[in-house]
């Protein structure tokens, strides 16, 4: 499944990934949702990790995952998240999510990727080869970002960080047909109610 999917179906438990920040270690950082209320954690098992992984492109198929390999990757997304949310607001990057972030990039050969004589692309690897590719493209980004292209989206409720590839610079939600809409329903109400 190519990571342009919206949306995917994760564990039995019918756990739902979305890919919308236009970069995959963005979408990394996005499976917690709502961290500003009570944040909805979407990699709630070893399994779901490793549906992930598939889902969102990094792999052909899921990586077996273990507990040791969620919490590594728990860990590794936070830091993502707090170095890309800093990134976003124009704050300092923190020392140790840079460690941790360049740890996870050396420490793993990334995700092995071959061209077919069919002109398709072969991804293989485990979890921590997906976690050393998240940990490197995080590196990329952040260090080479041009200023203004990564943002969070305006909608209150949601803490989704996505690049601004739009023409003019002026994207505001990380999805318009999720919080864009809601937030353009809640000010069609907000208007209708104050006549």
């Amino acid at each position: 499944m190519a990571a342009a999917d919206t949306a995917a179906a994760g564990t039995a438990a019918d756990t739902r990934f979305t890919f919308v920040s236009g970069h995959p270690a963005l979408d990394f950082a996005g499976t917690v949702g709502h961290r500003r209320g009570t944040p909805v954690e979407l990699l709630t098992t070893p399994d779901a990790l490793s549906v992930w992984t598939a889902v969102a492109g990094m792999l052909d198929s899921p990586a077996p995952a273990g507990a040791a390999d969620l919490a590594r990757a728990i860990r590794l997304r936070e830091a993502v998240y707090r170095l890309a949310h800093a990134a976003a607001t124009g704050a300092p990057l923190g020392p140790e999510d840079c460690g941790t972030v360049n740890e996870a990039a050396a420490a793993h050969p990334p995700v092995r990727v071959e061209l077919r004589p069919d002109g398709t692309v072969r991804r293989t690897g485990s979890v921590d080869a997906v976690l050393s590719s998240l940990a490197r493209a995080t590196v990329t980004l952040l260090g080479e970002a041009t200023p203004g292209l990564l943002k969070e989206c305006a909608w209150s409720d949601c803490t989704r960080l996505y690049l601004d590839r739009s023409h003019r610079g002026s994207r505001r939600w990380c999805d318009m047909a999720g919080c864009g809409n809601r937030a353009k329903a809640a000010g069609h109400r907000a208007r209708r109610a104050a006549r």
